[in-house]
């Protein structure tokens, strides 16, 4: 059986009752996620750009690529999002899909070509905006356990108290939103015009909310049924930065090979606030009624909404990544990334994360991606195609968390203006615990399918 791993820390707090939202560690893992999107063009190849750079989105993978641009140019990006999770819970299957709008990228490259005598023949400037997370998601998970965890009225006075504990039902609403927007500010040269050099300057702005409820239905084996609801929210910001530096090297008329590294984003300061904080016994805010009792149990009457200020700070994973690309002239391409991600020296700091950060350390993987994309051109139209594997970082993953993908797409140019089309699907599998301290209740099995339409107008400069 696969390990859980999204964790739920907060449950290590000794309080009578629990916590189904997420726990450091699994936030960490969270914010450290790319979505592997960009422009249309970058997204229907799968975003295989490291050894082609010639694309504003390529600059994240490797900031060298900005130098390929035979012109200045903007560009500029939309796209639609559907996702289909479902969840399995005691032999009951819930899906639930939504559908997001994003405007997903903005960049521009300026292209400048020197005519003295100095061996480097073109340098460039380069920015790059583009969402690289949205973490907007919503999921519900319902069945029976046969387990019950909510088994008094807090407000019974009798003596002993009524006990339920026959389990009916147990349903959780889970809502993700926020994005994790990444900046790219590179420069660009060509040395003796086999040779693209590059470094870059990336800042992160993070936007989270999770908010979750929890319901159950339990009865005292007499008729009597105690009806509970749990709710909790947390709404976490922050700012970060990395550096970024590559290469492209020109080996034949046909074959480039690319190599770039990404030092981990240092999220200097990340800002939580939350209502997982002891409000009369629960981490969270909780209403409980019984039948036959008009009295309703409720922890924040009175406006009693008690909440918790918290700031951290977090190091993800360092990026290094290898590629090639072979050109078939002016017919088409094909390009591969291998990308080695160094999950196991991630950190928490500014606050007592030692379990968090020997978890990172025993039980995370260095896991890889590879990108593989495509593109033939027939004269102004061209087609592409691409191929996406990401390996989870839980060492003990089963082959479906690995998050697998393809995309196609097409782009048309007319004159100074070009219009490109992409279809990007990719699925996995994980788990989410949201009864994390009790052993006796299994995880819900969570199947996620999302398919991605992005549109990009581009216009030279």
């Amino acid at each position: 059986m696969k390990k859980v791993t999204l964790f739920v820390l907060f449950c290590a707090i000794s309080l009578p009752n629990f916590s189904q939202s997420l726990g450091y560690q699994d936030l960490a893992l969270l914010f450290s996620k790319d979505n592997n999107a960009g422009t249309a063009r970058f997204t229907a190849m799968s975003g295989a750009f490291g050894a082609l750079g010639g694309d504003v989105s390529a600059i994240k993978i490797n900031p060298a690529g900005a130098s390929v641009f035979k012109h200045s140019l903007f560009t500029a990006s939309v796209n639609s999002r559907t996702t289909d999770i479902t969840s399995k819970y005691y032999n009951n299957s819930v899906t639930t899909q939504n559908e997001y709008f994003d405007f997903s990228q903005a960049g521009a490259a300026f292209v400048y070509k020197t005519y003295d005598s100095s061996e480097w023949s073109k340098f460039a400037f380069s920015f790059n905006y583009s969402i690289r997370n949205n973490f907007d998601n919503h999921f519900i998970s319902s069945g029976n356990s046969g387990f019950a965890t909510f088994v008094e009225f807090p407000l019974d006075t009798g003596t002993p108290k009524t006990q339920y504990t026959n389990a009916e039902s147990q349903s959780f609403d889970n809502t993700y939103s926020g994005e994790l927007a990444e900046y790219n500010f590179a420069i660009s040269g060509v040395y003796q015009n086999d040779l693209h050099l590059g470094v870059a300057v990336n800042t992160y702005d993070l936007r989270f909310t999770q908010r979750s409820i929890l319901r159950e239905q339990n009865n005292d084996g007499n008729g009597n049924i105690l009806n509970a609801k749990f709710y909790q929210q947390n709404i976490t910001t922050g700012t970060g930065f990395s550096l970024s530096a590559g290469a492209i090297y020109k080996a034949s008329k046909s074959l480039r090979l690319g190599f770039s590294y990404q030092t981990p984003i240092w999220f200097t300061e990340i800002n939580e606030e939350s209502n997982i904080v002891d409000n009369n016994g629960f981490l969270g805010d909780t209403e409980i009624r019984v039948s036959g009792n008009n009295t309703i149990y409720d922890n924040t009457s009175g406006n009693n909404f008690p909440v918790q200020v918290f700031n951290y700070k977090l190091k993800t994973p360092a990026k290094t990544t290898f590629s090639a690309a072979y050109i078939f002239g002016k017919s088409g391409l094909i390009s591969a990334d291998y990308t080695i991600n160094g999950y196991k020296k991630m950190k928490l700091s500014n606050g007592d994360f030692n379990t968090e950060n020997q978890f990172f350390n025993t039980d995370l993987r260095n896991s890889y991606t590879l990108n593989v994309g495509s593109e033939w051109r027939f004269k102004a139209l061209s087609l592409r195609g691409g191929y996406h594997y990401q390996q989870s970082p839980d060492a003990n993953a089963i082959s479906s968390d690995n998050i697998k993908g393809y995309s196609f797409g097409a782009g048309y140019t007319f004159g100074n203006t070009k219009l490109d089309f992409a279809y990007q699907n990719k699925s996995n599998t994980q788990l989410y615990n949201f009864y994390p301290q009790y052993n006796q209740v299994n995880a819900a099995e969570l199947n996620i399918d999302n398919q991605v339409i992005t549109a990009t107008l581009t216009i030279n400069l």
